[in-house]
């Protein structure tokens, strides 16, 4: 069986633990076979549960994820140790698409199925975050926001580019292009026509945009969901599908 987690290459401090989780390894029937952490997509939530339960163990976490209400924009919620988070709740406070803490034990997550996610971390171990990048949140800053979190300069802040959509699947019209290169004629490199449509590289756009903010620490950035049907739900591909959790947190 595939692994259910996959583990960042970065050199990072000790202190600092990170995952994404694979679709491997949970209880999910199909079509959210089988580690489907997300409560919000069809599954029985005693599932959820359980896959919930199994996350813990296979990452050996300090506590349950703070899980966001996801809505594709650039709100950063910022963990103060004090929150009950969880994203079944009708709580407009959990609606977000990036999370940081700088408390150790605070599980920061973000949920994708094609969708970016994007790990933080200070150089010094002190500060984490996770951010969730459609290319919606990508173009509207969401990247951008969360580094604004960091008490670290942006030169002090290694990122990794989670599993995503890669730059041969991902299809887009012309107005996501344009969402893009409108701003900053550099974004076209990560645009290929293809038909009538391009395909877009994410991965180039987030890079691009960490780099232009001050990152120069970027890692990541080899996967495609929609291609690896094995290891990956994919939102494209299956339409009704569970969701992957990519999680950072301090120790």
């Amino acid at each position: 069986m595939d692994s259910p987690l996959i583990f960042p290459d970065w050199p990072v401090p000790s202190n600092v633990r990170a995952c994404s989780t694979t679709r491997c390894g949970g209880v999910s029937p199909p079509s959210y076979h089988s580690l489907n952490v997300a409560g919000h997509v069809g599954d029985a939530q005693a599932c959820v549960s359980e896959n919930h339960q199994l996350l813990m163990k296979y990452a050996q976490l300090p506590a349950m994820p703070a899980w966001l209400k996801q809505v594709h924009g650039t709100r950063v919620l910022r963990l103060t140790g004090e929150q009950s988070i969880n994203v079944d709740t009708d709580n407009v406070d959990t609606e977000a698409d990036a999370i940081y803490s700088n408390l150790p034990g605070q599980v920061c997550a973000v949920m994708t199925a094609d969708c970016l996610p994007v790990l933080f971390c200070s150089r010094y171990g002190d500060e984490v975050a996770a951010a969730h990048a459609g290319w919606r949140g990508l173009a509207a800053g969401v990247l951008e926001r969360t580094l604004t979190e960091f008490s670290a300069s942006p030169a002090d802040i290694f990122a990794w580019l989670g599993p995503a959509i890669g730059p041969q699947k991902f299809e887009v019209d012309e107005d996501v292009k344009q969402a893009f290169t409108a701003t900053d004629a550099v974004y076209s490199s990560a645009f290929r026509p293809s038909g009538r449509q391009y395909l877009a590289d994410i991965y180039l756009l987030a890079r691009l945009r960490l780099q232009i903010a001050g990152i120069d620490k970027l890692y990541g950035g080899t996967c495609c969901t929609l291609s690896d049907s094995r290891r990956f739900f994919s939102y494209r591909r299956d339409g009704i599908t569970g969701r992957m959790a990519s999680l950072i947190w301090l120790v």
